[in-house]
C-alpha cells in the first residue's frame, strides 16, 4: 500500500470541498480548484478528511494512489494558505521592477522584458533584497510560471549572473586558464 496514499487530507476549516463522481472541486478564501480524477481511485469523505482507497494492486492503480492523495492535498493547501516561489536577482545591473500587476526584468537585454501574470498568480518585489515572489493557489501554476520567469535569463555557469531559485546553487566554471603560463 502506498505510504503517501493512504494517508488521510484532512480538511481546514473555511474550506468546502465538493465530490461528484470523479471530479473534485476545492473551495476556499484564497480560490477554487476543479480537477478531475481516475475513476480506479476511490476518493471519500469522512468527516473533515479525504480518504484516498484502491481497487486492487494493479500497477496503473499503484501509480495513481499516492499522486491522487498528493494532487488533493496540494488542493486543499492552496485554495487555504496558497504556495509561493521565490527568485534571486543575481548580477550587476539586473533588477527587477513592478509595473501596475506586470514584473518588469532588466537582465542585461536592450530592452526590459515585460511579463504579465494570468489569473490566480501576483508577483512581488523587493529592490533591497533583490528578490521575486510568485504566489498563487495553484500549486502547478506556480511553478509554472516561476519556471518561465527564471527562463528569461537562467544563471549562468560562468559568472553566476541570471535568475535563480532561492537557495538553488549554481555549478560555477573555472573560465580560461591564466595568460602567464608558457
Amino acid at each position: 500500500m502506498s505510504r503517501i496514499g493512504r494517508l488521510p487530507v484532512d480538511i481546514p476549516a473555511g474550506v468546502q470541498v465538493d465530490l461528484n463522481g470523479g471530479k473534485v472541486r476545492v473551495k476556499g478564501p484564497k480560490g477554487e480548484l476543479a480537477r478531475e480524477f481516475s475513476s480506479l481511485i476511490e476518493i471519500k469523505m469522512e468527516g473533515n478528511q479525504l480518504k484516498i482507497a484502491r481497487n486492487s494492486d494493479n500497477p496503473e492503480e499503484r501509480a495513481l494512489h499516492g499522486t491522487t492523495r498528493a494532487v488533493l492535498a496540494n488542493m486543499v493547501h492552496g485554495v487555504s494558505a496558497g504556495f509561493q516561489v521565490v527568485l534571486e536577482v543575481e548580477g550587476v545591473g539586473y533588477r527587477a521592477e513592478m509595473e501596475g500587476k506586470n514584473l518588469s526584468l532588466f537582465v542585461g537585454y536592450s530592452h526590459p522584458v515585460k511579463i504579465e501574470p494570468p489569473a490566480g498568480i501576483a508577483f512581488e518585489t523587493d529592490a533591497k533584497t533583490r528578490q521575486i515572489k510568485i504566489s498563487g493557489f495553484d500549486k502547478e501554476l506556480v511553478g509554472q510560471v516561476a519556471a518561465n520567469v527564471r527562463s528569461v535569463r537562467p544563471p549562468e555557469p560562468y559568472h553566476g549572473k541570471g535568475l535563480r531559485y532561492l537557495g538553488e546553487k549554481v555549478r560555477r566554471k573555472a573560465g580560461k586558464a591564466g595568460k602567464g603560463a608558457k
